[in-house]
Order: structure tokens, then sequence, then C-alpha cells
């Protein structure tokens, strides 16, 4: 059968279970006092285990939350995405903006008491590039100076790091690269102690000078962080946090209800109800998020080689209709590569919703009515979904596609190596700039996992982004990304459906927390727990 975009079913097979946990949650909370929370803590949900805690390897949206309450690095983001001193009190650029000197703070300790100095500065970042690591995140730092050489092997020392003093650090780029203090605000950046180099392990390795100490991680259940009375900056409100590891949404939506969770990331399937019932509808919290999901096409190979037909397929599907019913409007539609937080221009919908300038085009395109579309999804329910939703508007413009669905791992990889037609995918900002959506996903040396998994290829693009990364005023390198964009949309290498918005449920004895667009810019020591 068909699936025919009429209702929000896709969400709404989970209101029965949603209203059994009300129910249950209602009994059982006029039977029992509050339970599994630690007095003083904030009580988190998370829905899985983070891999690890360690900088050097963090690769993933949880671990990199924590991970900020840990850890500092040079310089940080505040909540506007402006970057501040963080452990640096102060930095200088060079005339050519490649050589960046840092003066850091004379107060900073790690948990173990240990006082910061350059060395660790220098340690952390030559870790992340060591082939001994094996960091997942040296691109981070692939353009400082010698890097390449010594991920290799090739030099024992790493060029573009020295240390005149205790407290200054300095950082030379082999050529210049305006995002490259705003890269300094990722994990990867986190400055970890030279001593004991061996920090894998348990908590009591994990070592940063963060405003929370890692007390407790017991995997696949529970982290706990205790406050950090002797942070240099702004010491936390609350005496910890407590992350509970839940994998299922439907208990995660019940232990909020119950009173033992404080703070989780509201699922789709409990949307409707957090934004339908008034008690629960003033817990959200709403933030704008940096990301953009996408429809993305294999353009190196038949049939999707072809832009006329990536252009009836973008004109085939109604996006706006599955934002509005299907993804109940948690997001804004998406227009183009870069979301509309890291850009002052507009761009008009160049494929709008219309069915017969579709049929049109696939009549232009000479696709054969003979070739099915291999549709790769991963598992999730909601990708699932949202892919049907899609198979159904092609069909209805003459293309066969069959989706096949796979696990995570095996999903990116098959992405990565361009096995498949079509995929859907998000991507979420590393950092705020336009060049992260621009250069990972467009620029032709990332073919599959350095990120440009439509395999797209154009060299006017790829001209206009490196100049762009090179180009240090505003407005110029605003007008060069802008420029790419619109011959990013003629070629069409993907169809961009929303940008997601953050909605998070709160309990109302929480104070202060807010939804940052970037997950590092929140340290956790704001927030406070107002007295019964």
């Amino acid at each position: 059968m068909r699936k025919r975009l009429t209702t929000t079913r896709g969400n709404n097979r989970y209101l029965p279970l949603i209203a059994a946990a009300v129910a249950v949650a209602a009994i059982i909370c006029s039977c029992n006092a509050k339970s599994g929370t630690i007095d003083g803590y904030v009580c988190i949900r998370l829905s899985t285990n983070p891999t690890t805690l360690d900088p050097a390897f963090i690769v993933d949206v949880q671990g990199g939350a924590i991970a900020a309450k840990i850890y500092n690095g040079l310089i940080r983001l505040d909540a506007d995405m402006n970057v501040v001193a963080d452990i640096a009190e102060s930095w200088q650029i060079s005339p050519d903006s490649k050589t960046y000197t840092f003066k850091l703070r004379r107060d900073v300790k790690f948990h173990n008491g240990k006082p910061l100095t350059a060395a660790d500065a220098a340690y952390s970042l030559t870790r992340v590039l060591s082939a001994e690591t094996n960091s997942p995140n040296a691109w981070v730092l692939k353009n400082v100076d010698g890097a390449e050489d010594f991920l290799k092997g090739k030099s024992s020392t790493l060029a573009g790091v020295t240390v005149p003093d205790n407290y200054t650090i300095k950082i030379t780029l082999k050529e210049q690269f305006e995002p490259f203090l705003k890269l300094l605000s990722m994990p990867a950046a986190y400055i970890v102690p030279a001593s004991p180099r061996d920090e894998a392990g348990g908590p009591s390795r994990i070592i940063g000078t963060g405003p929370f100490i890692v007390d407790k991680w017991e995997p696949d259940r529970e982290i706990v962080l205790r406050k950090n009375g002797e942070y240099f900056d702004c010491p936390a409100r609350v005496k910890g946090l407590y992350y509970k590891i839940i994998p299922e949404d439907l208990t995660a939506v019940t232990e909020f209800m119950l009173g033992n969770v404080d703070v989780f990331d509201v699922t789709a399937s409990a949307f409707s109800m957090f934004t339908k019932d008034k008690k629960y509808r003033a817990m959200l919290r709403e933030g704008p998020g940096l990301n953009v999901y996408y429809l993305g096409f294999n353009t190196s190979r038949p049939p999707l080689d072809n832009p006329l037909l990536r252009r009836t397929i973008a004109h085939a599907i109604d996006r706006r209709k599955i934002l509005e019913t299907y993804f109940q409007n948690r997001g804004s539609l998406a227009v183009s590569p870069i979301p509309d937080g890291l850009k002052k221009y507009t761009l008009a919908d160049s494929y709008p919703f219309d069915r017969e300038k579709a049929k049109a085009l696939l009549s232009e395109s000479h696709y054969s009515p003979s070739t099915k579309l291999r549709f790769y999804v991963t598992a999730a329910q909601e990708s699932v979904d949202i892919a049907e939703i899609i198979v159904s508007y092609l069909k209805d413009a003459g293309i066969e596609a069959e989706i096949r669905t796979l696990e995570w791992s095996a999903y990116k990889s098959s992405i990565n190596n361009g096995d498949t037609d079509m995929f859907w995918l998000g991507w979420i900002a590393d950092y705020p700039d336009a060049e992260n959506f621009l250069y990972p996903l467009y620029h032709s040396s990332n073919f599959g996992a350095g990120g440009n998994r439509t395999r797209y290829k154009n060299a006017e693009v790829d001209k206009l982004i490196e100049t762009g990364r090179k180009t240090a005023n505003e407005a110029e390198r605003e007008q060069l990304y802008k420029t790419a964009e619109e011959q990013i949309l003629r070629d069409a290498p993907a169809v961009y459906f929303w940008q997601n918005r953050g909605f998070t449920a709160v309990a109302p004895r929480i104070k202060n927390f807010r939804v940052y667009p970037i997950y590092n810019i929140d340290k956790g020591n704001l927030m406070e727990i107002q007295a019964p």
C-alpha cells in the first residue's frame, strides 16, 4: 500500500503508549515520593552510553556535551556563538593571519590539583595529531604547520606548536584559515594534563579543568559529575550532574513525569503530547539548531549523475507538507546547504513542489522507467518513515525506488563507499561557521568519510570554498559562500528538507536552563535548583 501524507501516523503510533505512561505515572506519583535522583544534582537523561569522554576520540554529540562540563579549551563559544577567552586570557594573530599567540591564565588547575601550563596545552594538541594516538579528530588541527608530516610519522615534532614560556603557546598554520579559532572550541582541542600520559581507563583518569569532575561512570547505566569547587571561572550552582542512561523513549517520558529525570530531549513520539498539554508545554525549552537534513544523491554514477533527474526528484517532493505534517513543524524549511543561523542573506526555494514540472524534467532526462533507484536509510523508525514518504512522491512522478535499511555502522560505510543511489542524512555543526557546511560536504577532496557523500565535484565550487577559507573580510567571505550555494543548488547534489530545532523538557525546579545552538557551549555551571 502506498503511503499518503495525510496524517502524522509515523509519530502518532506511540500516543496510546504515552497516554498509558501518563496514567501510570499519575498513579505512582499519588503513592510514592520522588526517587531515583541525587540530592542537589540535576538529573539528565541520556539515550545511549557515550563511547568515550577522551577529547581526542569524542565524535558524538552526547559525549561532546558532557566533555564540555569536564574540560576547557584555549577559547570557547559564548551563548551568541562568539569566540571568547577560556584558558587563554588573551591572544594575538600575526599580520599574515597564520600565527596565533595565546597567553594563558595562571589560576587554572586540573581536577587532580596540578596547575595548568602551556606544556599541557601543547601536549593536548600534539596528542590529537600523533600517529600513535590515531585520533578520528586529527582533521580539526590538520591546518597546523607540520601536521601532515607529524601525523605520518615523518617528523618527531609538530613544527606549528611551540611554547615560548610556561604561560604562552604559539600555533602557526601552514596557510591562512579564517575559521581556525572556532575549531579550537571543539572537544578535540580541550586541554588534558601532559602527565600521566596514559589517560585511557576509568573515571579517575578523566582529568580536566572544567566546572565538574567525573565521580562515577557505570557504562550503560549512569555518569555522575560532582561540582569542582576550585573552578577558575564561575563555579557551578548545583552539587553536580547525574546522567541517567535510559535507552527507551517511553521509559524516559515516564521517568520525567515521575520526577526522576529533570532534563531530557523531547523525542518525536512525545512531541505532540508535550506541545498540546498545557502543563508540559510550560516545561519545554526551545532553541535553534545549526543543522540541515537532506536527501543526498550519488552524483558520481548513473542514473543520478544526470542533474536533470536530480532536479526532477527535487521538484517531485512536497517538503513543506512533510515538515508540517509528519515532522510536526519541529523545524524550519531548508532551501540550501548552509543553515540560516550562519548567514545574513536569504535564498529563495529553488525547488518548490511542482508535480508537472517534475514530470516535464523527467521526460527531458531520458530516465528509463525500468531503472529502480536504491535508497539507503538507517533502521531508525523516523528515517524509514521519511524514506517511505519520499518513495511515494517519486512513484507519483514516475520514478521507482526501493528502500534498504541498515544499522548505523553498515549504513555509514555504504554511503561513504558510494554503494547507494540515494540516502537520508543530517549534518550538525561542529563549529559556527558556514565553511563547516561547505568544505566537508561539497569540496571534491572530501569524498566519502570526509563528508562529501554525494561525491559532488565542481571546480568552481572548490575554488569558491578555498578562497572563502582564506578571506578575512566577513562580507567578502559571505558573498563567496553565497555564490557557492547558488552553484550547488543549480547542480542539485541533494534536496534540503529542514533545519531541526531543539526541544528539551525541563522540570520546574531547574532554573537557568537554556537550549544552545551548539552542544559544547553549555558548561552546565549556570543551572540552579529551586528549593521546594
